[in-house]
């Protein structure tokens, strides 16, 4: 399954940004990023820009604070076209991340939205728990932005960026 993974040449993970807790009988779906999330998602993205890490495919989970995560990126990218939302990556475990990575063919960069803990399982699967507990020994933050690059059928993690 990882192996198939190798398709991209670099692998863009981003938890969204912090949210605000959800509003008496609403969905936690539709929770929105806080005024902090918002300042969070700008930084990461324009950062990310900065550093030239251009997405060729962004997929993203359909739930509103990874919508609005996006949205930093596609203002620090104004040319990014390919955007896909899939309910799929909401409240999903890492397997579900990792087949719908898997199955993206003939992106040479690919940027993938998403929710904690599934998010930090990807990563750890794909670089290893010695490196997640060094990168990120408190868990993988929001907003947090890791840049994995394929080298010699393995997946290393070459920079790690917080909004």
């Amino acid at each position: 399954m990882i192996s198939n993974l190798q398709q991209a040449e670099r692998l863009y993970l981003l938890r969204h940004a912090r949210s605000g807790w959800a509003e008496p009988g609403s969905r936690d779906f539709d929770r929105s990023l806080s005024d902090a999330g918002y300042a969070e998602a700008e930084l990461v993205a324009n950062a990310a820009a900065d550093r030239e890490y251009r997405p060729d495919l962004v997929i993203s989970s359909t739930a509103k604070r990874c919508r609005q995560t996006f949205e930093a990126f596609s203002r620090a990218f104004p040319d990014l076209e390919d955007a896909r939302f899939v309910d799929e990556l909401y409240n999903a475990p890492a397997e579900i991340y990792l087949e719908i990575i898997g199955a993206t063919q003939g992106v040479r960069s690919l940027l993938l939205i998403g929710h904690n803990p599934a998010i930090e399982e990807v990563l750890a699967r794909l670089c290893g728990h010695d490196t997640v507990g060094k990168t990120v020994p408190d868990g993988y933050p929001t907003s947090g932005f890791a840049v994995l690059d394929a080298k010699d059928n393995s997946w290393g993690l070459s920079d790690f960026l917080i909004g």
